[in-house]
């Protein structure tokens, strides 16, 4: 469990939030438990009631009501914080996920499979929410009643408390973690299939040209239905741990029933307890053992959620591929960029960038041209130090960038690629990412500079027009457009253009080249195309080939 006691911080920042649920759980499990007592009483109470005898039905009667009552807003209320609490504590680990895996997706290095990446920033951390609303809250719960619960029957009844304390402790605490130890491998399973599985869908469909053209797609549904059987399995087995325990807490109500019983009617036959009294701390001992099942039907996923704390936890802990120095220098103001004999390269003594030379100066556009492998996204990629080169020196506004703290140089230098992504949301929420502080009218130049204000001005709700999935309400060249706009929003001095056309049919292409250099005017511009670029769109076109930068005419 150490993985998962890791990201206590993260609780503790929402600990009013948990310990109001918490207290809101004790409220409602409290409500149930009195409402059975007390309907046990009134009801045994009742029917043992002659007519010659006089008997409060005004009382009782209230006291159900108010019980009824009282749990139902209090199991509101318990939902509500208890749930929003959870999804805020997911949303902070997710982001904080995201932060640190942004360094840790290397260009060399060790690979991680797309698939595995996705599972482990949404299902890995989606698993967590077990932890406090299946196992943490309720165990608190159990604590706080069970302790109660005790002291009632051990004040009503001698030797009482001690039976009812076995049982209900037994059922809440020790079987649950048995469970749990149980559970551990099946978890692992469940969280390592379902990885697999993602990896075999993303694959499937990212790689589906691909794989008919190898004529390996047979291959492919095999792989996807191993993982799925594999998962099926995983499931299975975690489904019969909670059928197991769920059969296990009856038990133990059961017998701890039986012993409250047993010595409850000594008490009633020696006068000692009346009968009314007896049924209703049998019912009330009863109910409390709600809180027992929902424990025990969370030990089946704690499995889970522990190696997927494990996961996430692996990934934030791998080397970063580039870090900042421990004395980092200020990036001086300008645009200019530089790289000095640079060499790069995945694989050794394979460089896919031999001594490259290149002199960009502030408010210049160059173009990368050259076949498919050739190393233009790599200049591109070191240009923003998401990997640090391998000799040579990568230099803006005159630093070495290996030098300068990475937030500085990214605010200096934007990309916008071919996978640059609209994200579900308004048109102004996709543009604030490039300026978190931006107004309305700032969103607005950056529309008009990417030629896209006309169609944002025909939309009914203008900058708040909602986008769905990936922006598919938009078209592929309104898509890339307002990408460019939340690139130029960000204000940074140097843009880097890594196949901005690709996916463009030729007519949207060539539009958005052509608006281009208006678009980037003033600052300097690397693009990285195979597109068919118009005269004095930019200044100088190299070309990379076998690893080395040359000028190009075309």
């Amino acid at each position: 469990m150490k993985a998962l006691f890791s990201f206590s911080p993260f609780f503790a920042h929402r600990s009013g939030a948990f310990l109001l649920a918490i207290a809101l759980s004790v409220l409602t499990l409290g409500a149930g438990v009195g409402l059975l007592g007390v309907s046990g009483w009134f009801l045994t109470g009742a029917a043992l009631t002659t007519a010659g005898v006089a008997f409060n039905l005004f009382g009782p009667s209230a006291l159900v009501r108010g019980f009824s009552f009282l749990r139902i807003v209090s199991r509101y209320g318990e939902k509500l914080v208890g749930h929003d609490a959870t999804l805020r504590l997911l949303a902070d680990l997710r982001g904080w996920q995201f932060r640190r895996l942004i360094p840790r997706v290397p260009l060399q290095g060790k690979a991680w499979r797309r698939g595995d990446l996705v599972s482990r920033l949404t299902a890995d951390i989606d698993a967590l929410d077990t932890v406090f609303l299946s196992a943490l809250g309720p165990i608190a719960t159990a604590l706080v009643l069970g302790t109660a619960m005790t002291a009632v029957l051990a004040w009503y009844l001698q030797g009482a408390g001690l039976v009812y304390e076995l049982g209900f402790f037994g059922a809440s605490l020790v079987l649950p973690a048995i469970l749990v130890l149980a559970a551990i491998a099946p978890g692992e399973a469940a969280v390592g299939a379902s990885a697999d599985l993602r990896m075999a869908v993303l694959d499937g469909v990212e790689g589906h040209t691909d794989l008919r053209a190898l004529g390996a797609t047979a291959w492919a549904q095999q792989t996807f239905t191993d993982a799925s059987a594999h998962l099926q399995r995983a499931k299975t087995r975690q489904a019969t741990i909670a059928a197991i325990g769920n059969a296990l807490v009856q038990l133990f109500a059961g017998v701890t029933l039986v012993g409250l019983l047993w010595i409850g009617l000594d008490a009633h036959s020696a006068g000692a307890l009346g009968g009314p009294l007896l049924v209703g701390l049998l019912l009330a001992s009863l109910g409390s053992f709600e809180v027992a099942l929902s424990i025990v039907r969370s030990a089946s996923r704690l499995g889970a959620a522990q190696a997927a704390a494990q996961r996430v936890k692996a990934l934030s802990e791998t080397a970063p591929a580039v870090r900042d120095v421990d004395a980092p220098k200020e990036l001086p103001q300008g645009g200019s960029v530089t790289f000095e004999n640079v060499c790069f390269g995945y694989v050794p003594h394979r460089p896919v960038l031999d001594e490259v030379n290149l002199q960009v100066g502030a408010g210049e556009r160059v173009a990368l041209i050259g076949a498919s492998g050739s190393g233009k996204s790599t200049i591109l990629s070191l240009l923003l130090r998401l990997a640090d080169a391998q000799a040579g020196t990568v230099r803006v506004a005159g630093e070495n960038v290996a030098q300068v703290v990475q937030a500085d140089l990214h605010r200096r230098v934007a990309l916008l690629s071919q996978d640059t992504p609209v994200f579900l949301g308004t048109i102004r929420d996709n543009l604030l990412i490039g300026k978190p502080d931006a107004n309305s009218e700032d969103c607005r130049r950056a529309l008009t500079a990417a030629r896209l204000d006309a169609f944002v001005s025909t939309l009914p709700d203008g900058l708040e027009t909602w986008l769905g999935e990936a922006g598919r309400t938009l078209s592929a060249g309104q898509a890339r457009r307002l990408c460019l706009a939340r690139v130029l929003l960000s204000q940074a001095s140097i843009i880097a253009l890594d196949e901005p056309t690709s996916g463009l049919d030729p007519e949207t292409e060539r539009d958005f080249l052509s608006d281009l250099s208006a678009a980037t005017s003033g600052r300097t511009v690397l693009i990285a195309t195979h597109a068919k670029l118009a005269p004095g769109m930019v200044e100088r076109v190299y070309r990379l080939d076998n690893g080395r930068l040359s000028l190009s005419e075309a």
